[in-house]
Order: structure tokens, then C-alpha cells, then sequence
């Protein structure tokens, strides 16, 4: 990147005041507990921020990367050497009115679930134990029990490349399986407009102990790790099964590479058992990637995306296909 003076230093403060941070620790942010240092991270409060940081970006031809909260990234060890916006905490505004809820991107997205719960509003039981902000939910279309977010979006806010805000209904995001359009045209979610239903509390509570307590049973809670390694294929899941469980049948269930595993709970979950690096998590995806294809004839994707040093940010399962992006890993 260009280097940051100064004086850029200054025009950043006056833009996103109370929100830059030099040196951050990758690894004390991530939930997998990996990376090395970013040079600059911006925490803006507000979507005019956000259009504004990346006005001033797009002038210098800079181009940020944009996380949340990191529960499904994987940050190179070398650090990262581009801008980054984090979403979280000064965005997480939510407001109720009727059975409409306003949300901010960086809203912790089991808080939202409990909030609407308490005022007795029902269809986001099914997000209560997905950790994330609510930006990277909606991104990636994401929920539980073959459910999707998208079912009760009504519409987006998000801010383009250049600084432009746009609001898209529930229809134009194109939402599918885990999908939506915002992982292809770079823009950054800022907001969303969500319609639930009402019904008894009682039982929207009962709902999400239950998908609570089966989580608790199934997946590893203790060391650090990214939640569910690889989506679930729909032919696969058909054909064969769940992600965890074809992996299992293969072998790998508790294999080491340095100080990641497949955890021993679940084999759809990669565990840092100490000083994991991110190259000992990218060499288990591989390796399962390649072992799922060739005995089942499925590709898996991976949720894990692994973030480089210069900002390129590329699903796991990929990163030995992309020249470069992660150098002498095999080393």
C-alpha cells in the first residue's frame, strides 16, 4: 500500500474519529487466534463514515479490506499490509418497529436473535448460535437448518468501492444457497431491513435452547477455531451427508498439522491447540479438499477465507489454485 503518513494519518482521524488504530495484533482479533500485525485498522461508527473512508481511499488507489468480526477468517501470518475497516461494535444499532428491525452491519448476531426473542418476534431462531456480525451474515446468506437470512430481508444498505451508497430490496441481493450478490461486486453492507413475525415468546425461547443446546453437544466450544470449516454441498449432502461426517469417514477426524487439528468433537471444525500458523489450517484443507473429491466424487467449498498479506482475500479451499497468494507455504 501506500505508505500512510502523517498527515493521511490526520485526514483518517478527522473522517473516522476515535477509529484508527496502528499495529493491530491480527492474532488477539481472530477466532482462530492466527495472523501477524496490520499496519492500519479503521473502526468506523456510521455509514457516512464508511462512504467516506472509501472516497479517501479510492482517491489514494487504495483499496481496503473489510472484515467483521473475524469468525470466519483466516489471517496470514505475515500480517496484512493493506487498510483495514472493521465493522463491529459502533455499528450495531438495532431498532424495532412493529415486526420491522432495523439492524446495523456490526451487530453481534446471537444478541439480535435474543433481542427480537425478548419482544416476541419470531424467524431469526435460527441464528442464535451463529457467531459474526450481522454484514458477513447477510453477505453470505447465512443461517442454520437449511435456512437462510435472506427469507426476511426486505432490504440493504450498502456502500460501492467509490463511496456511493445503495439500497437494494430482498429480491436484487439474489439470495440462494449461501449465496448473495454481495460476494461478487465488492460493496460493503451497512444496514439491513429485516420483516419477522410475531408468536408466543415462550416458545420462540424453547426454540433457540434447543438449537443452542445441540450445538453445545455437537461442536467444540473450548479452543479457537472459525465454526464450520466447509459449506455444506446439497448433492453431497444427499448423497452421502453432512461436510463433518463424510470427513470423518475418510480419516481425518483428529489429525495434527503443527497446532491445528480436525477437531476430535467435530471433523468440520479446524481447532488451534497452541501456536497454530495459518499455513498448518490451509495444508488440512488441502488435504480434505482433495480426499473428499477423490473418493466422492464432490467438491466442498470452504466458508474460511483466508486473507492475504496484500488483501486478497480467497476462499480456503483455493489458495493453493491462486499463484502467490500464500508464498513458499509448502516450506
Amino acid at each position: 500500500m501506500a505508505v500512510i503518513n502523517s498527515t493521511d494519518l490526520a485526514q483518517l482521524n478527522a473522517i473516522c474519529p476515535g477509529g484508527v488504530m496502528q499495529d493491530v495484533d491480527l492474532a488477539a482479533l481472530s477466532w482462530w487466534r492466527i495472523g501477524g500485525y496490520a499496519d492500519l485498522v479503521l473502526r468506523p461508527s456510521s455509514t457516512e463514515e464508511i462512504a467516506a473512508l472509501l472516497r479517501w481511499f479510492a482517491a489514494q488507489g487504495i483499496r481496503p479490506v473489510v472484515i467483521g468480526q473475524t469468525t470466519n477468517l483466516l489471517f496470514d501470518d505475515a500480517g496484512l499490509r493493506v487498510p483495514c475497516i472493521q465493522i463491529g461494535e459502533r455499528m450495531a444499532d438495532v431498532r424495532l418497529s412493529g415486526c420491522d428491525v432495523t439492524v446495523q452491519a456490526g451487530t453481534w448476531v446471537p444478541g439480535l436473535a435474543r433481542r427480537v426473542m425478548q419482544v416476541g418476534l419470531t424467524g431469526l431462531e435460527h441464528i442464535c448460535g451463529i457467531p459474526g456480525t450481522l454484514g458477513g451474515l447477510v453477505c453470505m446468506n447465512g443461517g442454520s437448518q437449511r435456512k437462510g437470512i435472506g427469507s426476511h430481508i426486505v432490504t440493504v444498505e450498502s456502500v460501492t468501492p467509490a463511496g456511493e451508497m445503495v439500497i437494494r430490496t430482498g429480491a436484487e441481493c439474489e439470495f440462494s444457497h449461501r449465496t448473495s450478490i454481495f460476494q461478487s461486486n465488492a460493496e460493503v453492507i451497512t444496514a439491513a431491513l429485516l420483516q419477522l413475525d410475531t408468536g408466543p415468546r415462550a416458545d420462540i425461547r424453547a426454540t433457540m435452547c434447543a438449537i443452542l443446546a445441540d450445538r453445545r453437544q455437537k461442536f467444540p466450544r473450548k479452543e479457537p477455531n472459525c465454526g464450520s470449516v466447509f459449506k455444506s454441498n446439497p448433492a453431497m449432502y444427499a448423497e452421502i451427508g453432512p461436510p463433518g461426517a463424510v470427513i470423518e469417514r475418510l480419516g481425518f477426524k483428529g489429525r495434527l498439522q503443527g497446532d491445528a487439528q480436525i477437531s476430535p468433537h467435530h471433523a468440520n471444525f479446524i481447532v488451534n491447540t497452541g501456536r497454530a500458523q495459518a499455513r498448518d489450517v490451509l495444508h488440512l484443507i488441502r488435504d480434505i479438499s482433495r480426499a473428499v473429491e477423490r473418493e466422492t466424487g464432490h467438491l466442498m467449498e470452504a466458508e474460511a477465507i483466508f486473507v492475504a498479506s496484500d488483501g486478497r482475500m480467497v476462499p480456503a479451499d483455493r489458495v493453493y489454485e491462486i499463484h502467490n497468494t500464500v508464498r513458499n507455504i509448502d516450506n
